[in-house]
């Protein structure tokens, strides 16, 4: 490694499932975190979901569990909730996305387990705000898909109204949950204090979607309504070609310019609609069905061609399977070889492969432990006792 990454030497323990909570700690991780992953005796969810080289390892778990540690721990059990605690008191970081019923009911709200460490920094996620009436309700990506407005904009732009078909939702607000325990991490080191911070998914996708779609209903009095004209355009979609699809953006006017002149329609270079950015937004669907005309007397190749001669950014449609293909392959010692998937945090500390392959469910329960003090003995105890989940032997 040519440099001491951001995170080295910080240690986060991860009460967190499924993908948003995971995500955010891989992010962590990614960035020299030593990040300790509390799971139940089945696993957490995104162990199973899909398949995968190891019962324990999904597709999806190979790179959203890299770089942690992984303890099996019963917190029911008063021996297991000791031992959070001294893990606790050896760590930096606390992270959960359990609701706040649920914190209060397993003990590890900040006040709870500041007693173990003082200037934790202590970090919830949770989908609806904790002071709301929803505060408890359940929440996952598809419902605050719909509660945030991310449905409503799809059937404004002319679609069914359908759910985005990736986790957008757990993604942002795992990103968001990185970002909130780095500012915690700096306010400690600049004040010598933890913090509490606790995130709402149902806040978070609104803002998010509300950067562009608030719009003209921002003012007060509103001066238009909300949606952003350009993205709620039916006619917004790949241009098919002789061959494919490719997608382009004419956003300046000298790319408006560029794909008119390809197209030979030199006239609509005066037309007086097209001569303001706002005109061209004013009048988008016509531009796109325009687009689409130029597109139609070209393959692929040459559409492109021509859109890079004139300065037009444009791009041909990739499927999934290719992206993937082009991943690095690395080895896992039990899984075998799998795609990397690039970190979601950049800079030069951020190493390109993993130092840690995912660990299988309760690998290092007893290694974690050892570090705050229980000898073989205690483990052995814990372990018959089913606090501690047993690694590579059976129950």
């Amino acid at each position: 490694m040519s440099a001491v990454q951001p995170l080295a030497g910080i240690r986060v323990i991860d009460l967190t499932s499924v993908v948003m909570g995971p995500l955010g700690t891989q992010m962590l991780a990614d960035l020299g975190a030593d990040v300790i992953a509390i799971e139940a005796a089945l696993g957490d969810a995104n162990r199973h979901m899909g398949t995968g080289p190891h019962p324990e390892l999904s597709g999806v778990a190979l790179n959203l569990l890299r770089n942690k540690r992984s303890i099996v721990l019963d917190l029911r059990a008063e021996a297991g909730y000791e031992a959070l605690l001294r893990l606790v008191s050896s760590a930096d970081v606390f992270v959960t996305n359990l609701r706040p019923g649920s914190r209060s009911r397993a003990r590890i709200t900040r006040d709870d387990l500041a007693v173990a460490r003082p200037d934790l920094v202590w970090c919830a996620a949770a989908g609806y705000p904790a002071d709301s009436g929803r505060a408890d309700d359940a929440a996952y990506d598809d419902i605050i898909q719909a509660a945030a407005g991310l449905v409503d904009v799809a059937e404004r732009s002319g679609l069914p109204p359908v759910l985005s078909p990736t986790l957008l939702v757990d993604k942002v607000c795992g990103m968001a949950l990185a970002q909130a325990v780095t500012a915690g991490l700096l306010h400690r080191e600049r004040t010598g204090e933890g913090s509490e911070t606790v995130l709402a998914m149902y806040d978070i996708i609104r803002g998010f979607l509300l950067v562009e779609h608030g719009a003209a209903a921002i003012a007060e009095p509103p001066q238009g309504r909300s949606g952003y004209p350009r993205l709620l355009s039916p006619e917004r979609r790949p241009l098919r070609t002789s061959d494919g699809l490719v997608v382009i953006l004419a956003y300046e006017r000298h790319q408006f310019e560029g794909l008119i002149t390809i197209g030979g329609r030199v006239e609509m270079l005066d037309d007086p609609r097209f001569l303001t950015r706002l005109g061209r937004l004013d009048n988008i669907d016509e531009l796109y069905r325009e687009y689409q005309r130029i597109a139609d007397g070209h393959t692929t190749a040459s559409f492109l061609e021509a859109c890079a001669t004139h300065g037009v950014p444009a791009s041909r449609v990739e499927s999934l399977d290719s992206i993937v293909e082009g991943l690095p392959l690395v080895e896992h010692p039990v899984a075998g070889r799998y795609r990397h998937t690039p970190p979601l945090v950049g800079g030069p500390a951020v190493d390109a492969a993993p130092r840690r392959p995912a660990p299988l469910l309760g690998e290092h329960g007893r290694e974690v432990l050892a570090e705050v003090g229980y000898d073989d003995a205690r483990l052995d105890d814990l372990e018959q006792a089913g606090v501690l989940g047993r690694y590579g032997r059976e129950s």
